[in-house]
């Protein structure tokens, strides 16, 4: 990574650019970092820069079309009480695509933006 840019990036292909931004900056903390309208935005949330590219994006265009459809990668974010999380996006109008699943290294429940990209929101075992 150079000095200017020390975010990890992941691109997203979504259906609808402005309906990301919204869900990922209303409820998932993000800042939006560049608009590009209907074909680009990224939005940042600490080290993470998700690069939200719409069909119309040079990210759309270079995928293989057998690979345009949301594919099974996630991010994870941790939260520190994810009970409150889930009640916070329910109260919100979300649902989620899981239900809770605990094991040794904590508890989490997978989220999907408005293109059906998955998110997991992780607390670590205490």
């Amino acid at each position: 990574m150079t000095g200017t840019d020390q975010h990890a990036s992941v691109r997203y292909l979504v259906d609808d650019v402005p309906a990301a931004v919204d869900f990922y900056t209303t409820h998932l903390g993000f800042q939006l970092r560049t608009n590009a309208g209907h074909a680009f935005a990224d939005v940042v949330r600490g080290p993470l820069r998700l690069l939200l590219s719409g069909p119309a994006s040079s990210g759309a265009r270079a995928t293989p079309q057998d690979a345009t459809a949301p594919g099974h990668n996630r991010i994870h974010l941790t939260v520190d009480d994810l009970d409150a999380e889930i009640d916070r996006h329910r109260r919100a109008g979300l649902s989620f695509r899981s239900d809770v699943v605990s094991g040794p290294g904590g508890r989490q429940i997978l989220l999907a933006d408005p293109a059906g990209n998955l998110i997991e929101l992780f607390q670590p075992a205490r």
